[in-house]
């Protein structure tokens, strides 16, 4: 045994306060998109319609073998520093209002509380979506191939010059209504396994891994069709393609996905989604778990 002693999990309280669950969540946030975004990056690519067949591909592997031979490795990179700028804020957003939520509604009380935590879950994307969406739409934009931007800063004041402020929020709507099903799912699922493997509550960081890829993995594949929507929405300045330009909407989007791919259309991007999500997902719940019980017990 070494000198440092582990925090005492189980006798730390529910809930750990504000501060602590927010400062948790954007560690947490941070250290999820940084590891996995040249993955998200193949989504996105594969979720965009391209008009050039040098940017089609048939697979995360293709993708991945094509853009580092034809781009190089820091294409699948571009756009990361927005994901870091508006993460950790994001998720601290989302981590406090989750907890705080949750103790309000009931969800520290014992049994299940699925009404509780699917609250929780939901309240928490609505803030957090909010104040992301802006700097999700910078990330895709630089994501795209070809793309023109090479900054962060850059993007942002090119979009805003050339579409508005409205640009930054068009897939706001579509993106509530991917999160607040994916992270009512991602956390109900994510508590009842956690509370399967591990029904003493231990600290356990395997539990939090598992617990964690299963709930992503899940959510993820249910809310994949609405994701290309908003893929659509949010890269559609970028686009050549008139239809794409003037999109609208979710129902605009949807429709387009149907006319020019059919149903499985709805599934662009599936795979790389499921794959960024799942490990994401683990590490984030890994992450917030061990920064809130380390927070806690200095």
């Amino acid at each position: 045994m070494s000198g440092i002693e582990e925090p005492d999990y189980e006798a730390l309280p529910d809930n750990a306060g504000l501060a602590v669950n927010m400062l948790a969540g954007a560690l947490a946030g941070i250290s999820e998109h940084a590891v996995m975004f040249p993955v998200d990056s193949i989504k996105t690519r594969m979720q965009v319609f391209a008009t050039s067949p040098v940017a089609v591909y048939t697979g995360v592997g293709n993708a991945f073998t094509r853009i580092s031979a034809t781009e190089g490795m820091r294409a699948l990179w571009r756009g990361v520093g927005s994901v870091v700028v508006g993460a950790g804020p994001a998720h601290a957003i989302h981590f406090g209002t989750l907890e705080a939520v949750k103790e309000l509604a009931g969800g520290n009380e014992a049994g299940n509380q699925y009404l509780a935590t699917s609250l929780a879950g939901a309240s928490a994307t609505i803030a957090s979506d909010a104040f992301m969406n802006p700097f999700d739409v910078i990330k895709q934009r630089m994501q795209l191939h070809k793309s023109e931007y090479r900054t962060v800063l850059t993007c942002a004041k090119t979009i805003y010059r050339n579409e508005g402020l409205s640009a930054f929020y068009i897939s706001y709507p579509t993106t509530l209504a991917i999160s607040i099903p994916f992270n009512a799912i991602q956390f109900t699922v994510y508590e009842h396994v956690k509370r399967f493997l591990n029904p003493r509550g231990e600290y356990s960081p395997g539990t939090h891994m598992t617990a964690g890829a299963v709930a992503g993995a899940v959510a993820a594949a249910v809310t994949t069709p609405l994701d290309v929507a908003k893929t659509i929405l949010q890269t559609r300045g970028s686009a050549t393609d008139p239809e794409i330009r003037n999109v609208r909407g979710m129902s605009d989007a949807m429709k387009i996905i149907w006319k020019k791919d059919g149903l499985k259309g709805f599934a662009r991007g599936l795979t790389p989604r499921v794959l960024t999500i799942m490990p994401s997902t683990a590490l984030c719940w890994l992450s917030y778990e061990f920064f809130k019980a380390a927070i806690r017990s200095d």
